[in-house]
Order: C-alpha cells, then structure tokens, then sequence
C-alpha cells in the first residue's frame, strides 16, 4: 500500500464517526481511493509546475553584474530592473493519457494536451469515484502570457581590495492566476585589476558567487467531494540559486559591452499553501499532500550566457542584458551611481 495510503487508514475510522461513510462502505477500499487521488496530484503537480519553477532560475540570473568594472571603495548605486521572459512554445503545454492516472480518468478520449503554469486558458476535465461519489476535476489554466515582466531594485556598494556587494529585491508581483518575488545577495570581484594591460584598453574581467531566492505560486486543483474541498488551490515552488558568473567586458567612450559565463545549481521545493480543505475535519490531507510533493523536489544544473551593452550618461546607466540557454530572457535597467 502507498505511503498516502499508510497514513490516511490511521484515520478512516473518523469517517464513519462523521457519518460520510455508511456501515455498508469498504472504508478501506475509500482511503485506497484518496490515496490514488493523491498520487494524480503528484503527477499532476510535477508536469504544471516544474517549466515554471525552470525559468525561474533564467528569471533571477540576469542583471547580477552590471560592469565589471572595479568599483571604487564605497562607491554605491541603486538599479530599477525590469525583467521580461519569454515563454517557450515547448514548454507551455504537456500531454496526459488515461494511463497516468490511478483515480482519475479523461472524460473524453483517453489522451489530451493541458497547459503548464507558462501555458494558456484552456482546459480538460477528469472524473473519479470516491467513496461511491462522482468527483469532477477542470485542469488548472496557465498564465497566459507569451512574455512575463517584472520589475525589481537592485543596489551595490563598493567594498575594499576590489569587491561589491550587490543585493537584488522585488515585491510580491501578481501576475495572472501567479505570484512571484525575487531576492538575493552576491559578492562581485574585480580581478583586472592587476593586469595594467588590460586596463589600459579599458578591459574588465570579474567573477561573481550569488545567492538568489525565487517563490513563484499558481492557481491549481479546486476540487470539491461530498467529504468537503480538498484545499489544494494553490500550488508553491520555490527555488534556492547558487549562482557562480564570470564576466568580461570593453569600453568604447560612453558604452560598454558585456559577455558572461553563467554556471547555477538551484533546489527546487514544492509545497502547496493557502486555505486548507473541509475535508481537513476528516483527514489532515494539505499536511500529507506536502509530505508527498518531497518525492518530486528538484536540483538544477543551468549554464547560462549571457550578453548587455550599456550606455553612460553622467551617473547615469541604462542598460539592457539577454541571457540565453534553455531560456531566453531580457533584462533592462536604469541605474544611478552615488560617486
């Protein structure tokens, strides 16, 4: 029997205690159903989020070196980004069939193409039985959006032997049927600094460690039984980044081109968050279901490129960054710098 299963008989007694279960119900045969119930979120859970929680990682990897250029000692600057991503065509759909499902089946066909969170509005519906109930379920939509775009602050401030501390921050921003936020902190070093050549034509090399974290939540399963609603609207995921860059860059005058080398390694978690179910008063089913979705967290190996050119007006920068790889994302900025 599944681990769901294991935990959820520990409790079935309290179904019958509730009256939802007549004497004549196999009560075993109900708990064997909500934990097949639980395997289709599962496999559900893992296909709709995981491409979001994916470019989430290309999201949070641009715009970390703006220059670099050494800074000088305590030299500070704040940074308006904005991030737009845009969203593969690949990524933005995926395929179920009658076979990936223990409990539910397709209500017409036994196939069809239902969107990823990065997907559109369009929708199947799946049906099961439990408990002797019909359980109707509408596929959760996607965002809908061919772009993505978000903005955020950044801010550095030049430390001693050729350092910078850089600090990325975004708000909670609410985008359709999602969430996202971004934040991270990262330690810049200039290593040119002792090659007088290079200097001398305006060369810059650095490296960059940085650490990000992105929380991105959608919209998921609103499914009601005659036990009560499951509670499992919202689906989160978040992802921790490791992010290791180098870069090199050339001024020509007023401008500056850039080129680097991108190299992240980001676990992924998921969990599902917000109003728990009636059917909690029966069985802690949010508290299993996240128990569960351990199964199917994630470490990711990204290699990143990335190109910017940016443009000087007095303490002004504007800038604009693609990164590029699985993903292919645009970042542009307006910076200011206290010198």
């Amino acid at each position: 029997m599944r681990k769901a299963v294991l935990k959820i008989t520990g409790v079935t007694s309290l179904l019958l205690c509730t009256g939802r279960l007549s004497a004549q119900t196999d009560v075993a045969q109900v708990a064997q159903q909500i934990g097949y119930l639980i395997d289709d979120a599962l496999f559900f859970s893992d296909q709709y989020v995981t491409p979001a929680t994916d470019a989430a990682i290309y999201q949070s990897a641009s715009g970390w070196i703006t220059s670099p250029k050494k800074t000088e000692l305590w030299d500070v600057s704040f940074g308006l980004h904005t991030n737009v991503f845009f969203t593969p065509y690949r990524d933005r759909n995926f395929v179920i069939k009658n076979t990936d499902f223990s409990f539910f089946q397709l209500e017409q066909g036994t196939s069809a193409s239902v969107p990823t969170a990065l997907g559109d509005d369009s929708r199947v519906y799946l049906s099961g039985t439990l408990g002797g109930s019909p359980l109707r379920l509408r596929s959760p939509e996607g965002m809908n959006m061919n772009t993505v775009a978000y903005p955020y602050l950044q801010a550095s401030v030049g430390l001693p032997f050729g350092t910078e501390l850089v600090l990325k921050y975004s708000t909670k921003v609410k985008l359709k049927k999602s969430d996202y936020q971004v934040y991270g902190i990262g330690l810049k070093y200039n290593f040119s600094q002792y090659i007088k050549s290079l200097e001398a034509q305006k060369i810059h090399l650095a490296v960059l460690a940085g650490y990000g974290k992105e929380d991105v939540s959608f919209n998921f399963l609103n499914v009601k039984t005659d036990y009560g609603t499951l509670g499992i609207n919202t689906i989160n995921g978040t992802v921790d980044t490791w992010q290791f860059q180098l870069s090199a860059s050339q001024e020509f005058g007023d401008l500056e081109f850039m080129g680097s080398f991108i190299a992240s390694v980001s676990d992924v978690k998921y969990k599902v968050k917000g109003e728990t179910g009636t059917i909690e008063q029966i069985i802690p089913l949010q508290k299993i279901l996240n128990k569960r979705l351990e199964e199917i967290y994630k470490t990711r190996t990204n290699y990143i490129g990335e190109m910017s050119c940016k443009y000087n007006i007095d303490n002004f920068d504007v800038q604009t960054i693609v990164a590029f790889g699985k993903f292919v994302n645009t970042n542009v900025s307006l910076t200011y710098s206290f010198k």
